[in-house]
Protein backbone atom coordinates (compact mmCIF):
# COMPACT_ATOMS: atom_id res chain seq x y z
CA UNK A 1 0.00 0.00 0.00
CA UNK A 2 1.38 3.48 -1.07
CA UNK A 3 1.13 6.87 0.96
CA UNK A 4 0.54 9.76 -0.70
CA UNK A 5 0.98 13.46 0.40
CA UNK A 6 -1.38 16.70 -1.52
CA UNK A 7 0.14 19.92 -0.93
CA UNK A 8 -1.92 22.83 -1.88
CA UNK A 9 -3.71 25.67 -0.37
CA UNK A 10 -6.50 25.36 -2.62
CA UNK A 11 -9.80 23.68 -1.14
CA UNK A 12 -11.55 23.07 -4.11
CA UNK A 13 -8.39 21.21 -5.13
CA UNK A 14 -7.86 19.57 -2.02
CA UNK A 15 -11.79 18.78 -2.25
CA UNK A 16 -11.26 17.42 -5.87
CA UNK A 17 -8.41 14.92 -4.93
CA UNK A 18 -9.79 13.73 -2.33
CA UNK A 19 -13.16 12.38 -3.85
CA UNK A 20 -10.96 10.47 -6.72
CA UNK A 21 -8.69 9.09 -4.31
CA UNK A 22 -11.15 8.11 -1.40
CA UNK A 23 -11.43 4.54 -0.50
CA UNK A 24 -8.71 3.48 -3.22
CA UNK A 25 -5.92 0.75 -1.80
CA UNK A 26 -3.76 3.81 -0.90
CA UNK A 27 -3.39 6.41 2.16
CA UNK A 28 -3.46 9.74 1.73
CA UNK A 29 -2.68 13.01 3.70
CA UNK A 30 -3.19 16.76 2.97
CA UNK A 31 -1.21 20.11 3.27
CA UNK A 32 -2.34 23.44 2.76
CA UNK A 33 0.71 25.12 4.31
CA UNK A 34 4.34 25.33 4.32
CA UNK A 35 4.99 24.66 8.20
CA UNK A 36 2.80 21.50 7.96
CA UNK A 37 4.41 20.07 4.77
CA UNK A 38 7.72 20.81 6.22
CA UNK A 39 6.54 18.71 9.59
CA UNK A 40 5.29 16.04 7.20
CA UNK A 41 8.50 15.57 4.87
CA UNK A 42 10.98 15.21 8.55
CA UNK A 43 8.26 13.08 10.08
CA UNK A 44 7.72 10.37 7.46
CA UNK A 45 8.73 10.00 3.87
CA UNK A 46 5.96 9.76 1.36
CA UNK A 47 5.97 7.62 -1.26
CA UNK A 48 4.31 10.40 -3.79
CA UNK A 49 4.25 14.07 -3.01
CA UNK A 50 1.57 15.58 -5.54
CA UNK A 51 2.41 19.91 -5.75
CA UNK A 52 -0.10 22.53 -6.78
CA UNK A 53 2.17 24.92 -8.58
CA UNK A 54 -0.21 27.71 -7.52
CA UNK A 55 1.02 27.39 -4.16
CA UNK A 56 3.07 30.36 -1.98
CA UNK A 57 5.92 28.48 -1.23
CA UNK A 58 9.54 27.59 -2.63
CA UNK A 59 8.61 24.43 -4.26
CA UNK A 60 12.23 24.03 -5.54
CA UNK A 61 13.62 24.23 -2.39
CA UNK A 62 11.13 21.55 -1.16
CA UNK A 63 11.59 19.10 -3.93
CA UNK A 64 15.32 18.99 -3.24
CA UNK A 65 14.50 18.48 0.45
CA UNK A 66 12.69 15.01 -0.23
CA UNK A 67 14.99 14.54 -2.53
CA UNK A 68 18.32 14.91 -0.36
CA UNK A 69 16.01 12.65 2.65
CA UNK A 70 14.59 10.04 -0.32
CA UNK A 71 15.98 9.59 -3.69
CA UNK A 72 13.35 6.83 -4.07
CA UNK A 73 10.26 9.13 -3.34
CA UNK A 74 8.06 10.61 -6.40
CA UNK A 75 7.03 13.65 -6.99
CA UNK A 76 4.11 14.52 -9.49
CA UNK A 77 3.13 18.10 -10.17
CA UNK A 78 -0.90 19.92 -10.30
CA UNK A 79 -0.65 22.65 -13.01
CA UNK A 80 -2.80 24.34 -15.53
CA UNK A 81 -0.14 23.78 -18.33
CA UNK A 82 3.08 22.10 -19.06
CA UNK A 83 4.90 25.41 -19.36
CA UNK A 84 6.09 25.23 -15.38
CA UNK A 85 9.22 26.26 -14.20
CA UNK A 86 12.00 24.26 -16.33
CA UNK A 87 13.89 23.61 -13.25
CA UNK A 88 10.89 22.33 -11.67
CA UNK A 89 9.74 19.75 -14.43
CA UNK A 90 13.27 18.37 -14.44
CA UNK A 91 13.14 17.09 -10.81
CA UNK A 92 9.22 15.70 -11.19
CA UNK A 93 8.25 12.19 -11.68
CA UNK A 94 5.11 13.37 -13.35
CA UNK A 95 2.72 16.15 -13.95
CA UNK A 96 -1.56 16.02 -13.27
CA UNK A 97 -3.41 18.70 -15.33
CA UNK A 98 -6.57 20.85 -14.57
CA UNK A 99 -8.43 18.97 -17.49
CA UNK A 100 -7.41 15.33 -17.16
CA UNK A 101 -10.09 12.79 -16.29
CA UNK A 102 -10.71 11.30 -13.11
CA UNK A 103 -9.36 7.74 -14.41
CA UNK A 104 -6.38 9.33 -15.96
CA UNK A 105 -5.23 11.23 -12.38
CA UNK A 106 -6.08 7.20 -10.86
CA UNK A 107 -3.54 6.11 -13.63
CA UNK A 108 -1.03 8.54 -13.04
CA UNK A 109 -0.96 7.41 -9.41
CA UNK A 110 -0.56 4.26 -9.91
CA UNK A 111 2.18 3.85 -12.14
CA UNK A 112 4.34 6.31 -10.85
CA UNK A 113 3.93 3.86 -7.16
CA UNK A 114 4.89 1.01 -9.27
CA UNK A 115 7.68 2.86 -10.37
CA UNK A 116 8.63 3.49 -6.44
CA UNK A 117 7.64 0.06 -5.98
CA UNK A 118 10.44 -1.22 -8.56
CA UNK A 119 13.02 1.64 -7.50
CA UNK A 120 12.76 0.28 -4.06
CA UNK A 121 13.55 -3.35 -4.76
CA UNK A 122 16.33 -2.11 -7.31
CA UNK A 123 17.50 0.08 -4.32
CA UNK A 124 17.75 -2.81 -1.65
CA UNK A 125 19.04 -4.82 -4.56
CA UNK A 126 21.80 -2.91 -5.30
CA UNK A 127 22.12 -2.49 -1.28
CA UNK A 128 22.32 -6.25 -0.87
CA UNK A 129 24.34 -6.26 -3.71
CA UNK A 130 27.46 -3.61 -2.62
CA UNK A 131 27.29 -5.42 0.81
CA UNK A 132 27.95 -8.35 -0.75
CA UNK A 133 30.59 -6.90 -2.88
CA UNK A 134 32.01 -5.41 -0.02
CA UNK A 135 31.72 -8.80 2.15
CA UNK A 136 33.42 -10.63 -0.80
CA UNK A 137 36.27 -7.95 -1.02
CA UNK A 138 36.65 -8.28 2.57
CA UNK A 139 36.58 -12.37 2.16
CA UNK A 140 39.65 -12.06 -0.18
CA UNK A 141 41.71 -10.01 1.70
CA UNK A 142 41.67 -11.75 4.98
CA UNK A 143 42.10 -14.70 2.94
CA UNK A 144 45.35 -13.09 1.49
CA UNK A 145 46.53 -11.74 5.11
CA UNK A 146 45.46 -15.57 5.78
CA UNK A 147 48.32 -17.10 3.26
CA UNK A 148 50.66 -14.73 3.88
CA UNK A 149 51.90 -15.45 7.62
CA UNK A 150 52.40 -18.87 9.44
CA UNK A 151 52.20 -17.32 12.54
CA UNK A 152 49.07 -18.19 14.79
CA UNK A 153 48.28 -14.85 16.57
CA UNK A 154 48.47 -13.06 12.89
CA UNK A 155 45.94 -15.60 11.64
CA UNK A 156 43.67 -15.16 14.85
CA UNK A 157 44.38 -11.62 15.03
CA UNK A 158 43.26 -11.21 10.77
CA UNK A 159 39.97 -13.60 11.19
CA UNK A 160 39.02 -11.31 14.28
CA UNK A 161 39.80 -8.71 11.70
CA UNK A 162 37.80 -9.64 8.70
CA UNK A 163 34.77 -10.42 10.97
CA UNK A 164 34.73 -7.03 12.69
CA UNK A 165 34.79 -5.37 8.91
CA UNK A 166 31.81 -7.58 7.69
CA UNK A 167 29.80 -8.36 10.59
CA UNK A 168 30.36 -5.22 12.99
CA UNK A 169 30.34 -6.86 16.09
CA UNK A 170 30.18 -5.81 19.52
CA UNK A 171 32.26 -8.08 20.96
CA UNK A 172 33.96 -11.36 19.95
CA UNK A 173 35.75 -14.24 22.71
CA UNK A 174 38.38 -17.10 20.94
CA UNK A 175 39.62 -19.47 22.91
CA UNK A 176 43.11 -20.60 20.97
CA UNK A 177 45.75 -23.21 22.26
CA UNK A 178 47.97 -22.08 19.49
CA UNK A 179 50.45 -19.83 19.93
CA UNK A 180 50.97 -20.01 24.02
CA UNK A 181 52.10 -22.75 25.93
CA UNK A 182 48.41 -22.46 27.48
CA UNK A 183 45.20 -21.79 26.59
CA UNK A 184 44.31 -18.51 26.28
CA UNK A 185 41.19 -16.36 25.79
CA UNK A 186 41.30 -13.32 23.18
CA UNK A 187 38.93 -10.65 23.94
CA UNK A 188 38.04 -8.39 20.97
CA UNK A 189 36.05 -5.26 22.42
CA UNK A 190 34.11 -2.33 21.41
CA UNK A 191 34.75 -1.07 24.87
CA UNK A 192 36.29 -2.34 27.90
CA UNK A 193 34.96 -5.11 29.96
CA UNK A 194 35.06 -5.51 34.02
CA UNK A 195 37.27 -7.88 35.84
CA UNK A 196 33.91 -9.35 36.49
CA UNK A 197 32.43 -9.78 32.86
CA UNK A 198 36.09 -10.88 32.04
CA UNK A 199 35.18 -13.62 34.24
CA UNK A 200 31.33 -14.21 33.42
CA UNK A 201 33.18 -14.70 29.01
CA UNK A 202 35.56 -16.83 30.48
CA UNK A 203 33.05 -18.97 32.35
CA UNK A 204 30.91 -19.15 28.82
CA UNK A 205 33.68 -19.67 26.50
CA UNK A 206 34.64 -22.90 28.45
CA UNK A 207 30.98 -24.19 28.79
CA UNK A 208 30.78 -23.60 25.28
CA UNK A 209 34.05 -25.46 24.40
CA UNK A 210 32.76 -28.52 26.29
CA UNK A 211 29.82 -28.46 25.00
CA UNK A 212 31.11 -29.03 21.59
CA UNK A 213 32.82 -32.74 23.00
CA UNK A 214 29.87 -34.04 24.91
CA UNK A 215 30.16 -37.65 25.21
CA UNK A 216 33.57 -37.44 23.50
CA UNK A 217 36.94 -36.93 24.37
CA UNK A 218 37.86 -33.29 25.33
CA UNK A 219 40.85 -32.40 23.02
CA UNK A 220 42.25 -30.20 25.84
CA UNK A 221 41.57 -29.44 29.18
CA UNK A 222 41.23 -26.07 30.05
CA UNK A 223 40.14 -24.69 33.82
CA UNK A 224 38.44 -21.36 33.31
CA UNK A 225 40.03 -19.72 36.54
CA UNK A 226 43.28 -20.10 35.41
CA UNK A 227 42.42 -19.09 31.61
CA UNK A 228 45.12 -16.39 30.17
CA UNK A 229 43.53 -13.05 29.08
CA UNK A 230 44.65 -11.13 25.93
CA UNK A 231 41.87 -8.25 25.62
CA UNK A 232 42.06 -6.22 22.42
CA UNK A 233 40.03 -2.78 23.21
CA UNK A 234 38.90 -0.14 20.62
CA UNK A 235 37.44 2.75 23.44
CA UNK A 236 38.76 1.86 26.55
CA UNK A 237 37.38 4.91 27.95
CA UNK A 238 33.86 3.25 27.76
CA UNK A 239 32.31 -0.10 29.26
CA UNK A 240 30.60 -2.84 28.57
CA UNK A 241 28.07 -4.31 30.83
CA UNK A 242 26.68 -7.54 31.74
CA UNK A 243 23.64 -7.07 29.30
CA UNK A 244 25.89 -7.85 26.65
CA UNK A 245 24.76 -11.29 27.17
CA UNK A 246 21.21 -9.95 25.66
CA UNK A 247 22.60 -9.70 22.18
CA UNK A 248 22.87 -11.51 19.48
CA UNK A 249 25.62 -14.23 18.82
CA UNK A 250 26.84 -16.75 16.86
CA UNK A 251 29.25 -19.47 17.65
CA UNK A 252 31.78 -21.71 16.08
CA UNK A 253 34.19 -24.20 16.58
CA UNK A 254 37.66 -23.35 14.55
CA UNK A 255 38.73 -26.74 13.06
CA UNK A 256 39.73 -28.77 10.44
CA UNK A 257 38.62 -32.63 10.40
CA UNK A 258 39.71 -34.23 13.32
CA UNK A 259 42.02 -31.33 14.37
CA UNK A 260 40.57 -28.93 16.87
CA UNK A 261 42.20 -25.12 16.96
CA UNK A 262 40.05 -23.47 19.36
CA UNK A 263 36.41 -21.77 18.79
CA UNK A 264 34.96 -18.24 18.56
CA UNK A 265 31.90 -16.71 19.95
CA UNK A 266 30.70 -13.07 18.61
CA UNK A 267 28.23 -10.27 19.99
CA UNK A 268 26.53 -7.72 18.16
CA UNK A 269 23.39 -5.38 20.01
CA UNK A 270 21.44 -5.85 16.51
CA UNK A 271 20.27 -9.37 15.35
CA UNK A 272 22.66 -11.41 12.76
CA UNK A 273 21.33 -12.55 9.43
CA UNK A 274 21.45 -15.79 7.88
CA UNK A 275 23.79 -14.03 5.68
CA UNK A 276 25.95 -13.09 8.59
CA UNK A 277 25.73 -16.57 10.28
CA UNK A 278 26.99 -17.80 6.64
CA UNK A 279 29.81 -15.58 6.74
CA UNK A 280 30.91 -16.23 9.82
CA UNK A 281 30.94 -19.91 9.81
CA UNK A 282 33.00 -19.21 6.07
CA UNK A 283 35.87 -16.81 7.35
CA UNK A 284 35.96 -19.32 10.82
CA UNK A 285 36.78 -22.25 8.66
CA UNK A 286 39.07 -20.79 5.94
CA UNK A 287 41.50 -19.90 9.01
CA UNK A 288 41.70 -23.35 9.96
CA UNK A 289 43.93 -24.63 7.50
CA UNK A 290 46.42 -22.00 7.92
CA UNK A 291 46.13 -22.56 11.50
CA UNK A 292 46.81 -26.57 10.81
CA UNK A 293 49.98 -25.20 9.03
CA UNK A 294 50.97 -22.97 11.05
CA UNK A 295 50.93 -25.37 13.80
CA UNK A 296 53.23 -27.87 11.28
CA UNK A 297 55.78 -24.90 10.40
CA UNK A 298 55.88 -24.07 14.67
CA UNK A 299 56.77 -28.20 15.01
CA UNK A 300 58.69 -28.08 12.66
CA UNK A 301 61.18 -25.21 13.85
CA UNK A 302 60.84 -26.44 17.00
CA UNK A 303 62.11 -29.62 15.85
CA UNK A 304 64.89 -27.56 14.03
CA UNK A 305 65.86 -25.89 17.21
CA UNK A 306 66.44 -29.10 18.29
CA UNK A 307 68.04 -30.94 15.83
CA UNK A 308 70.39 -28.16 15.42
CA UNK A 309 71.28 -28.27 19.56
CA UNK A 310 71.82 -31.91 18.71
CA UNK A 311 74.21 -31.51 16.25
CA UNK A 312 76.31 -29.03 17.98
CA UNK A 313 75.76 -31.27 20.74
CA UNK A 314 77.24 -34.34 18.27
CA UNK A 315 79.42 -32.31 16.59
CA UNK A 316 81.46 -31.28 19.99
CA UNK A 317 81.39 -34.61 21.09
CA UNK A 318 83.07 -36.37 18.25
CA UNK A 319 85.65 -33.86 18.61
CA UNK A 320 85.88 -34.19 21.95
CA UNK A 321 85.92 -37.93 22.12
CA UNK A 322 88.21 -37.69 18.79
CA UNK A 323 90.64 -35.87 20.36
CA UNK A 324 90.66 -37.74 23.81
CA UNK A 325 91.42 -40.99 22.11
CA UNK A 326 93.76 -40.16 19.81
CA UNK A 327 95.91 -38.29 22.47
CA UNK A 328 96.51 -41.49 24.39
CA UNK A 329 96.91 -43.43 20.77
CA UNK A 330 99.44 -41.26 19.06
CA UNK A 331 102.32 -42.57 21.81
CA UNK A 332 100.77 -46.24 21.78
CA UNK A 333 101.26 -46.24 17.99
CA UNK A 334 104.97 -44.90 18.71
CA UNK A 335 105.93 -47.23 21.68
CA UNK A 336 104.37 -50.34 19.56
CA UNK A 337 106.88 -49.25 16.66
CA UNK A 338 109.47 -48.95 18.71
CA UNK A 339 109.11 -52.51 20.13
CA UNK A 340 108.93 -54.13 17.02
CA UNK A 341 111.65 -52.30 16.46
CA UNK A 342 113.99 -54.41 18.30
CA UNK A 343 115.46 -51.50 19.91
CA UNK A 344 113.95 -52.68 23.66
CA UNK A 345 115.68 -55.95 22.91
CA UNK A 346 113.57 -59.10 20.69
CA UNK A 347 110.58 -60.98 21.05
CA UNK A 348 110.00 -64.79 20.53
CA UNK A 349 107.23 -65.31 17.56
CA UNK A 350 104.25 -65.29 19.85
CA UNK A 351 105.38 -62.02 21.00
CA UNK A 352 105.95 -60.60 17.53
CA UNK A 353 102.52 -62.02 17.11
CA UNK A 354 100.61 -60.30 19.32
CA UNK A 355 102.79 -56.99 18.91
CA UNK A 356 101.82 -57.28 15.18
CA UNK A 357 98.05 -57.53 16.23
CA UNK A 358 98.39 -54.49 18.38
CA UNK A 359 99.81 -52.77 15.71
CA UNK A 360 97.43 -52.88 13.21
CA UNK A 361 94.13 -52.81 15.84
CA UNK A 362 95.87 -49.14 16.84
CA UNK A 363 95.90 -48.43 13.21
CA UNK A 364 93.07 -49.73 12.62
CA UNK A 365 91.18 -47.14 16.05
CA UNK A 366 93.42 -44.29 14.33
CA UNK A 367 91.81 -44.86 10.85
CA UNK A 368 87.98 -45.25 12.51
CA UNK A 369 88.72 -42.04 14.31
CA UNK A 370 89.76 -40.10 10.81
CA UNK A 371 86.84 -41.23 9.58
CA UNK A 372 84.28 -40.19 11.87
CA UNK A 373 86.20 -36.74 12.16
CA UNK A 374 86.23 -36.13 8.43
CA UNK A 375 82.76 -36.96 7.91
CA UNK A 376 81.84 -34.58 10.86
CA UNK A 377 83.57 -31.79 9.22
CA UNK A 378 82.18 -32.73 5.84
CA UNK A 379 78.70 -32.86 7.43
CA UNK A 380 79.43 -29.27 9.12
CA UNK A 381 80.82 -27.75 5.91
CA UNK A 382 84.60 -27.35 7.81
CA UNK A 383 86.48 -29.42 5.78
CA UNK A 384 89.96 -28.06 4.43
CA UNK A 385 90.09 -28.55 0.46
CA UNK A 386 92.96 -27.30 -0.94
CA UNK A 387 92.34 -26.94 -4.61
CA UNK A 388 94.65 -26.55 -8.15
CA UNK A 389 95.40 -27.60 -11.24
CA UNK A 390 96.23 -31.17 -11.72
CA UNK A 391 96.00 -34.28 -13.40
CA UNK A 392 94.42 -37.89 -12.15
CA UNK A 393 97.47 -39.94 -13.11
CA UNK A 394 99.38 -38.96 -10.08
CA UNK A 395 96.71 -39.94 -7.73
CA UNK A 396 96.10 -43.76 -9.53
CA UNK A 397 99.83 -44.14 -9.90
CA UNK A 398 100.40 -43.17 -6.00
CA UNK A 399 97.49 -45.48 -4.45
CA UNK A 400 98.37 -48.42 -7.02
CA UNK A 401 101.44 -48.31 -5.81
CA UNK A 402 100.27 -48.26 -2.03
CA UNK A 403 98.07 -51.34 -2.69
CA UNK A 404 100.49 -53.38 -5.00
CA UNK A 405 102.03 -55.19 -2.01
CA UNK A 406 98.38 -55.58 -0.41
CA UNK A 407 96.72 -56.98 -3.69
CA UNK A 408 99.97 -59.79 -4.25
CA UNK A 409 99.70 -60.61 -0.32
CA UNK A 410 96.20 -61.58 -0.92
CA UNK A 411 96.53 -63.42 -4.55
CA UNK A 412 94.44 -60.55 -6.32
CA UNK A 413 95.62 -59.15 -9.70
CA UNK A 414 95.31 -55.55 -9.74
CA UNK A 415 95.85 -52.93 -12.60
CA UNK A 416 95.51 -49.75 -13.89
CA UNK A 417 94.18 -48.87 -17.75
CA UNK A 418 94.58 -45.02 -17.96
CA UNK A 419 93.60 -43.29 -21.00
CA UNK A 420 96.22 -41.40 -22.52
CA UNK A 421 96.50 -37.53 -22.66
CA UNK A 422 94.07 -36.73 -19.86
CA UNK A 423 93.23 -33.10 -19.68
CA UNK A 424 93.69 -31.60 -15.91
CA UNK A 425 91.03 -31.51 -13.74
CA UNK A 426 90.78 -28.64 -10.74
CA UNK A 427 91.07 -30.17 -7.58
CA UNK A 428 92.41 -31.19 -4.19
CA UNK A 429 94.81 -34.59 -4.80
CA UNK A 430 95.18 -35.49 -1.70
CA UNK A 431 91.51 -35.95 -1.24
CA UNK A 432 91.16 -37.58 -4.29
CA UNK A 433 93.93 -39.99 -3.52
CA UNK A 434 91.73 -40.19 -0.54
CA UNK A 435 88.43 -41.04 -2.39
CA UNK A 436 90.73 -43.84 -4.74
CA UNK A 437 92.25 -45.59 -1.87
CA UNK A 438 89.08 -46.08 -0.11
CA UNK A 439 87.41 -47.18 -2.96
CA UNK A 440 90.22 -50.23 -4.10
CA UNK A 441 90.23 -50.74 0.07
CA UNK A 442 86.46 -51.20 -0.32
CA UNK A 443 87.28 -53.82 -3.51
CA UNK A 444 90.11 -55.81 -1.45
CA UNK A 445 88.18 -56.42 0.95
CA UNK A 446 85.65 -58.00 -0.86
CA UNK A 447 87.54 -59.35 -3.57
CA UNK A 448 88.45 -63.40 -2.93
CA UNK A 449 91.99 -64.49 -4.12
CA UNK A 450 92.67 -65.24 -7.87
CA UNK A 451 89.96 -62.45 -9.11
CA UNK A 452 90.78 -59.14 -10.27
CA UNK A 453 90.73 -55.53 -9.69
CA UNK A 454 91.31 -52.76 -11.90
CA UNK A 455 91.24 -48.81 -11.90
CA UNK A 456 90.58 -47.04 -14.96
CA UNK A 457 90.17 -43.30 -15.96
CA UNK A 458 88.91 -41.86 -19.46
CA UNK A 459 87.68 -38.87 -20.53
CA UNK A 460 84.05 -38.46 -21.38
CA UNK A 461 81.04 -36.03 -21.75
CA UNK A 462 78.08 -35.99 -19.30
CA UNK A 463 76.01 -36.82 -22.21
CA UNK A 464 78.01 -40.23 -23.12
CA UNK A 465 77.62 -41.40 -19.14
CA UNK A 466 75.29 -44.48 -18.81
CA UNK A 467 72.53 -43.50 -16.83
CA UNK A 468 72.04 -46.12 -13.88
CA UNK A 469 68.65 -45.73 -12.29
CA UNK A 470 69.53 -45.48 -9.08
CA UNK A 471 72.01 -42.47 -10.04
CA UNK A 472 70.05 -40.55 -12.28
CA UNK A 473 69.84 -37.15 -10.50
CA UNK A 474 73.40 -37.60 -9.76
CA UNK A 475 74.54 -38.39 -13.63
CA UNK A 476 71.78 -36.15 -14.71
CA UNK A 477 73.30 -32.79 -13.29
CA UNK A 478 76.52 -33.52 -14.60
CA UNK A 479 77.39 -30.58 -17.83
CA UNK A 480 80.28 -30.88 -20.56
CA UNK A 481 83.60 -32.62 -20.27
CA UNK A 482 84.71 -35.00 -16.90
CA UNK A 483 87.60 -37.73 -16.04
CA UNK A 484 86.01 -40.44 -14.90
CA UNK A 485 87.77 -42.85 -12.87
CA UNK A 486 86.41 -46.35 -11.86
CA UNK A 487 87.40 -49.02 -9.46
CA UNK A 488 86.28 -52.66 -11.05
CA UNK A 489 86.10 -56.19 -8.83
CA UNK A 490 85.36 -59.38 -9.26
CA UNK A 491 84.12 -59.41 -5.31
CA UNK A 492 80.90 -60.56 -4.07
CA UNK A 493 78.64 -57.40 -5.47
CA UNK A 494 76.05 -56.44 -3.90
CA UNK A 495 71.87 -56.74 -3.62
CA UNK A 496 70.22 -54.70 -6.19
CA UNK A 497 68.30 -53.29 -3.19
CA UNK A 498 71.60 -52.81 -1.16
CA UNK A 499 73.18 -50.09 -3.44
CA UNK A 500 71.94 -47.43 -2.36
CA UNK A 501 72.63 -48.28 1.17
CA UNK A 502 76.33 -48.64 0.24
CA UNK A 503 76.14 -44.88 0.54
CA UNK A 504 74.54 -44.33 3.82
CA UNK A 505 76.14 -43.34 6.97
CA UNK A 506 76.98 -46.32 9.71
CA UNK A 507 76.13 -48.95 6.62
CA UNK A 508 77.17 -52.32 6.74
CA UNK A 509 75.69 -55.03 3.90
CA UNK A 510 74.88 -57.65 5.92
CA UNK A 511 76.75 -61.15 5.03
CA UNK A 512 79.27 -63.40 6.41
CA UNK A 513 82.05 -61.33 5.01
CA UNK A 514 81.44 -58.62 5.81
CA UNK A 515 81.35 -59.59 9.45
CA UNK A 516 84.88 -60.70 8.61
CA UNK A 517 86.38 -57.38 6.97
CA UNK A 518 84.48 -55.18 9.28
CA UNK A 519 84.54 -51.36 9.21
CA UNK A 520 82.72 -48.26 9.79
CA UNK A 521 80.50 -47.97 7.21
CA UNK A 522 81.56 -44.25 6.87
CA UNK A 523 83.74 -44.56 3.99
CA UNK A 524 81.92 -44.18 0.92
CA UNK A 525 79.86 -41.46 2.76
CA UNK A 526 82.93 -39.36 2.85
CA UNK A 527 83.75 -40.08 -0.43
CA UNK A 528 80.54 -39.12 -1.73
CA UNK A 529 81.39 -35.75 0.42
CA UNK A 530 84.68 -35.30 -1.30
CA UNK A 531 83.53 -35.60 -4.76
CA UNK A 532 80.03 -33.23 -4.36
CA UNK A 533 82.81 -30.50 -2.85
CA UNK A 534 84.60 -30.79 -6.25
CA UNK A 535 81.81 -30.47 -8.25
CA UNK A 536 81.30 -34.18 -9.35
CA UNK A 537 79.52 -37.32 -9.20
CA UNK A 538 79.89 -40.89 -7.81
CA UNK A 539 77.72 -43.87 -8.46
CA UNK A 540 78.25 -47.54 -8.77
CA UNK A 541 76.68 -50.88 -10.39
CA UNK A 542 77.14 -54.00 -9.13
CA UNK A 543 75.15 -57.47 -9.15
CA UNK A 544 75.92 -59.88 -6.39
CA UNK A 545 78.31 -62.55 -6.49
CA UNK A 546 80.12 -61.46 -10.06
CA UNK A 547 81.54 -58.01 -8.59
CA UNK A 548 80.92 -54.16 -8.34
CA UNK A 549 82.32 -51.11 -10.19
CA UNK A 550 82.30 -47.66 -8.51
CA UNK A 551 82.37 -44.74 -10.92
CA UNK A 552 83.15 -41.15 -9.70
CA UNK A 553 83.75 -38.15 -12.11
CA UNK A 554 85.49 -34.87 -11.55
CA UNK A 555 84.64 -32.06 -14.15
CA UNK A 556 87.29 -30.65 -16.30
CA UNK A 557 89.90 -27.30 -16.71
CA UNK A 558 88.30 -25.81 -19.38
CA UNK A 559 89.67 -22.16 -19.09
CA UNK A 560 91.85 -20.37 -17.08
CA UNK A 561 88.65 -17.44 -15.73
CA UNK A 562 86.78 -20.96 -15.17
CA UNK A 563 89.45 -22.64 -13.18
CA UNK A 564 88.63 -19.61 -10.99
CA UNK A 565 85.29 -19.68 -10.64
CA UNK A 566 85.49 -23.05 -9.56
CA UNK A 567 87.73 -22.13 -6.67
CA UNK A 568 85.62 -19.60 -5.73
CA UNK A 569 82.89 -21.58 -5.33
CA UNK A 570 84.54 -24.77 -3.91
CA UNK A 571 86.81 -22.80 -1.14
Amino acid sequence: MGKLLIFSENNSTIEHFSKIFEGKFFTYSVCQNESDLQNEIENGVSDIYIFDENSNCDLKQIIQKIKNISENSQIILFASSQNADSEIMANINGYILDNFSDGMILNIVNTVLKTKSKLDKLTISNKDMKESLYRLNVLYNTSSQFAGTLDTKELLGYMAEGLEKSLSFDLACTISFGFENEPVLIIDSVYDVSEELVNALKFRAVVYYKSLFEGKEIPFEIDDTKLKIIKNIKNPHEKFTFSVFQYDNLFAPIDLGDQFFGCIEIFKNKQFTSDDAAYFQTIVRQVSLPLKSAGLYKEIKEKNIELEKLERIKSDFISIVSHELRTPLTPLKNALSILSSGRCGDFNDDGKHFLDMAKRNVSQLINIINDILDLNKIEAGMMIFTYKKMNIHSVIENVKNNFINVAKENNIKFSAVEQDNLPDIYGDSQRLEQVLTNLVSNAMKFTPENKSITIKSELKNAQDIALCKYFENEINSLKGDYVVVSVKDEGIGIKEENILKAFEMFAQIENSLTRKVGGTGLGLPIVKGMVKAHKGAIWCESEEGKGSCFYFAIPVCRENSEIKTVQKEMV
